[in-house]
């Protein structure tokens, strides 16, 4: 969390006896406001790269509950690609309620149109190949199972791409705009 608007209000309540009774446009005014701007940038900044991280962070949360089901014990490619084609097609049911409640001649629900784009988003990424942990290798679930809901500890996993044809190669973390 930002400090320097506190730091600053600190440092000039040590000079001053009533802080309140600033001029508009004095020094001291103004590093309370420049203070302020860069708190509120630092938390914009901090809340987008949360948004921005939060789908790999649901993507390793579905995968550790797969291995939690398994007892903790490595899968085989083709239980992997089983659990792929169930994480991309999570919201299909939701989407074809949506689709059968909407009347004939009607637009998509907004809702309708985020869930299309991101089921065509996730098979297109799993023809090219699909971002996990590695869940063949024994010491990387062990990890994974470990894992608590933090986004710095998804940089010890092993990360792999898996492509639909079978192809499995191995990831760095977090992903540089490849798939």
């Amino acid at each position: 969390m930002p400090k320097s608007l506190e730091k600053t209000r600190k440092k000039i309540a040590k000079k001053r006896v009533n802080i309140t009774a600033l001029h508009e446009n004095s020094r001291d005014s103004q590093r309370l406001r420049r203070a302020q701007m860069r708190d509120d940038r630092l938390a914009r900044v901090a809340s987008a790269r949360k948004k921005g991280d939060q789908p790999l962070i649901v993507r390793a949360a579905f995968f550790r509950e797969v291995v939690r089901e398994n007892d903790g014990n490595p899968l085989e490619l083709p239980a992997i690609h089983s659990h792929i084609e169930t994480f991309v097609h999570q919201h299909d049911e939701e989407f074809s309620a949506l689709k059968k409640e909407r009347r004939a001649g009607r637009p998509a629900s907004t809702r309708e149109d985020i869930l299309r784009t991101k089921i065509a988003v996730d098979e297109k990424e799993y023809e090219n190949g699909f971002y996990l942990p590695d869940l063949t290798d024994a010491d990387n679930v062990v990890f994974l199972q470990r894992w608590d809901g933090d986004w710095s500890y998804l940089s010890t996993l092993k990360w792999v791409w898996i492509s639909k044809a079978g192809i499995v190669k191995p990831a760095k973390f977090p992903p540089k705009g490849q798939s």
